[in-house]
């Protein structure tokens, strides 16, 4: 009678077992790997967000339905071929500097408007409030959809010739721009000789004097070990550069409604967190980049006027084409 029981008892652990198991993960339940793209360095605070916070708490919130596999350094190519992978189907995500979106709708040339962004409060809100949903109806036909607007920090200008205060500082400076047509155009008119280089051959080019100056976030030109090669960093803050997380429409339609639920909310979770690691990383470069003997001036908000003052056909041209309703937008954040 005793081994009856027992073998009664060890199915009914098995039994309650199996219940708990298929319980929690039902049958005919599908598995999902998101595999992300990003440029960066695991170094990178974008990285360290992604890593730290989102595939961690996705994969844990979803019981290991949703896989996140990240793929830095480039492993995946470059922005632009990372943005292509979401286009035709072969990637579920990717972290990129803003810009790279331009060449797919140049209504979103508004967020390189320089000097547009007077803070990173009035960014954050910018973005957080209309901007982010405003792009993503210029990315659907693209089968993209910003997950939300993380940052790079503002862009800033290192040379070797001294102090960026005002606008003639800046004459006949040849100063390394992205291929953007509306960073060149800006920077001739601030009177500088814009060249793009591409930004692997950079440090190369600062080196060997085929450009004077280029302009980058703190931690870009920190990382890139431009320091090496340049002696002076202003503080101009022309440009505010954000890094959209950026996710498949198509595929995120395709997860079940609990999945999605999962993935935005960690998402949500995940934006200030790499809004903080970006901005304390920056500030720690600055001191690294004083300690190296590097001079660093900033610029008061009249000197910056001077600057924005000699960017308005850009604005212009800007308004003429797509009207001014999300530049005053901004604007009254200020």
């Amino acid at each position: 009678m005793k081994q009856v029981m027992k073998r009664v008892m060890k199915y009914a652990v098995l039994w309650v077992i199996a219940v708990v198991v298929l319980g929690a993960f039902p049958a005919g339940a599908e598995e999902y790997t998101i595999r992300v793209a990003f440029i960066g360095a695991e170094s990178h605070g974008s990285y360290i967000a992604l890593n730290e916070k989102f595939k961690k708490d996705i994969e844990e919130k979803t019981g290991g339905r949703v896989v996140v596999e990240l793929y830095p350094n480039g492993q995946l190519g470059s922005d632009r071929q990372a943005i292509e992978g979401l286009s035709i189907g072969t990637l579920e995500m990717a972290v990129v500097g803003g810009s790279s979106l331009l060449t797919l709708d140049d209504r979103m040339t508004i967020m390189d408007l320089l000097f547009l962004f007077k803070t990173r409060e009035v960014a954050h809100k910018a973005y957080d409030d209309f901007l982010t949903d405003e792009f993503n109806k210029y990315l659907e036909p693209h089968d993209i959809l910003i997950l939300f607007s993380g940052e790079l920090g503002y862009r800033h200008i290192s040379n070797n010739r001294g102090p960026i205060r005002t606008p003639e500082d800046l004459k006949g400076l040849k100063i390394r721009t992205m291929e953007n047509p509306l960073h060149i155009e800006s920077f001739k008119l601030l009177g500088s000789n814009p060249t793009p280089v591409a930004f692997s051959e950079l440090y190369t080019a600062l080196q060997q004097g085929t450009v004077d100056a280029e302009e980058n976030p703190i931690g870009v030109i920190a990382t890139s070990k431009f320091y090496e090669v340049q002696k002076y960093i202003s503080l101009t803050g022309h440009i505010y550069s954000s890094a959209p997380f950026l996710i498949r429409k198509s595929f995120w339609e395709e997860l079940p409604e609990d999945l999605r639920k999962i993935v935005a909310d960690v998402a949500a979770e995940t934006k200030p967190f790499q809004r903080e690691v970006i901005e304390k990383q920056n500030r720690e470069y600055l001191d690294e980049l004083r300690d190296k003997g590097i001079q660093i001036n900033e610029l008061t908000v009249e000197e910056k006027q001077a600057f924005l003052d000699l960017c308005k056909p850009v604005y212009d041209a800007y308004t003429a084409k797509h009207g001014e309703e999300l530049i005053k937008k901004v604007m009254a954040l200020q």
